[in-house]
């Protein structure tokens, strides 16, 4: 079964980047827009499942993306994912907003685990400038945080890398 890559934007960056994710991954589905999207039936459907999220209500206990993942998520949480593997993007703003580092990974996220998905593509958070960050676990990210206002020169050799990594991570890419 196929892998599919849906996303949520307001300013169009999280969109570009599953575009450039999509041509990187070579899947067969395009990318889909959450918004687009009557129901999430058709995650129960695919093997894999990768998401990308932006972060806009910085230092917010809930509902972090401002997008129409807000909406899904208890949605999500309820859904039988188990043996599914999901992996996150996310965007945010490292400079400006240093201490909510791409916050919005760790709330989708804790809504799959919540639903029994297998969670893959985490990265060390070596590379990287900020405070802090919700979507920490450890040394690691919980998905490949991305930051197009402030290292937008970082963004291509980052989705490479992470798109080798879910290769291996999902064989139902290769």
């Amino acid at each position: 079964m196929p892998v599919g890559i849906y996303f949520a934007t307001t300013t169009g960056k999280t969109e570009d980047v599953a575009e450039r994710l999509h041509e990187l991954l070579e899947t067969s589905n395009p990318p889909k827009d959450l918004a687009d999207l009557s129901s999430l039936d058709e995650f129960e459907g695919l093997d894999g499942i990768i998401c990308g999220i932006p972060t806009w209500n910085t230092g917010a206990d809930c509902e972090r993306s401002g997008t129409a993942w807000d909406e899904m998520l208890e949605t999500i949480g309820s859904m039988k994912l188990a043996g599914k593997k999901v992996a996150i993007f996310g965007l945010g703003d490292s400079s400006t907003y240093t201490e909510n580092f791409c916050d919005a990974m760790e709330e989708l996220h804790s809504y799959f685990v919540k639903a029994g998905a297998k969670m893959v593509g985490y990265v060390r958070k070596d590379s990287y400038t900020f405070d802090d960050s919700k979507s920490l676990l450890g040394e690691s990210f919980c998905g490949l945080p991305l930051d197009e206002d402030s290292e937008s020169d970082l963004t291509d050799s980052r989705l490479q890398s992470w798109a080798q990594e879910l290769k291996h991570e999902m064989p139902e890419l290769n």
